[in-house]
């Protein structure tokens, strides 16, 4: 994968930054599963630095993000989806709420290194637990990053039917 580190710049998002990550979670989720713009520029401004970007050197479009919010929480709630204020930044645990890569960008491991990043970090950071939740044609993507597939997730966000899965990061 160093190849996409020469490629890409991996860093916290920056405020400015909230809108086109915002565009590009509406490119990659339906509207029923997207975050609003709102939501997503809101967590850019009041927690970047659990908000990674893949910055392409050559263009400087944002070609891939991952967000998340640090958590004491053990449980996936709908409600890390909209309210950036459920951010605590001493939270051992990191609820994932959108990785998004650019159609045009798909396909040479940038979703993989985007969690490779973050888990980095979080590691570095002391963090336990990464929690996701994501629909059934997912979980094999995910479970090849070395999450386990939790069973069916209380979340109803998008009026759909959820995995949660988890990462023990200290392992």
């Amino acid at each position: 994968m160093s190849d996409l580190r020469g490629r890409y710049e991996f860093r916290s998002i920056r405020p400015e930054e909230g809108e086109e990550a915002a565009d590009i979670e509406l490119i990659c989720f339906p509207p029923n599963e997207a975050c609003s713009r709102e939501a997503t520029t809101e967590r850019a401004k009041k927690a970047p630095e659990f908000f990674i970007v893949a910055k392409d050197k050559e263009t400087g479009k944002i070609a891939g993000s991952l967000t998340g919010l640090a958590t004491a929480e053990n449980a996936f709630r709908d409600e890390f989806f909209v309210n950036a204020d459920l951010n605590d930044p001493k939270g051992k645990n990191i609820m994932l709420l959108s990785l998004c890569v650019r159609p045009e960008y798909r396909g040479q491991g940038l979703a993989r290194e985007l969690m490779t990043e973050y888990i980095r970090r979080e590691k570095a950071n002391g963090r336990s637990r990464l929690y996701l939740t994501c629909l059934d044609d997912k979980v094999k993507m995910y479970s090849k990053m070395g999450y386990k597939d939790l069973g069916i997730s209380g979340s109803v966000w998008g009026g759909q039917t959820w995995h949660d899965m988890s990462y023990d990061i200290k392992s």
